[in-house]
């Protein structure tokens, strides 16, 4: 007898995205945590965390389904392998993932259950809000802009930065003070031409 369930969450990043990162290792690794390998395309194998899941991907339809056969070190020898199916839709927020898992050996459906939760699904919302969030912050650092090559374009992007962020360092408060005292003389200057 075998056990089965459903899970669902949403995902900080489009369906193509996470579709993606589930069969690249580099990615898959960097979501878990753990060193994980994956051969590409229909037939191909898998190993994640570390050796303790391996399988095989099934079926796939590009940034909406993905059907894998799956199992742990501690499936019963002679277990066939569980299916593993995960639906991404679009949804807000980004991806909502629907983890469909069945063939599950007789009384390991529920620490399966709580191990996607812990060991997939928050570590995913960490790694994809992560990534979200680098294009929104690089935007609100003026730092991380391009300087302007003219004085005017420096000092209008000077002007639209927050007043918090214009404030000059010490040794650029030097130069500014330099600057101020020498207009007068040439003032002087030009006043005795």
């Amino acid at each position: 007898m075998t056990e089965s369930f459903t899970i669902s969450t949403v995902i900080p990043a489009t369906p193509l995205r996470v579709y993606q990162a589930w069969l690249d290792g580099r990615e898959h690794a960097a979501f878990t945590g753990s060193k994980a390998e994956v051969e590409p395309g229909i037939g191909g194998a898998f190993i994640a965390w570390d050796g303790y899941i391996r399988g095989r991907t099934l079926e796939l339809s590009e940034g909406r389904r993905i059907l894998q056969s799956w199992r742990t070190t501690e499936f019963p020898l002679g277990s066939e392998d569980s299916l593993l199916e995960l639906v991404l839709e679009e949804s807000p927020g980004g991806t909502r993932l629907i983890l469909r898992h069945s063939g599950i050996p007789e009384g390991q459906a529920a620490s399966y259950q709580s191990g996607w939760g812990d060991h997939y699904f928050l570590p995913m919302k960490s790694y994809f809000g992560k990534s979200a969030a680098k294009p929104a912050r690089a935007a609100a650092n003026p730092k991380s802009k391009a300087k302007p090559k003219s004085k005017a374009k420096r000092a209008k992007a000077k002007a639209s930065r927050p007043a918090a962020s214009r404030r000059a360092k010490p040794k650029a408060k030097k130069k500014v003070a330099r600057k101020a005292a020498r207009k007068p003389r040439k003032a002087r200057r030009s006043g005795r031409r």
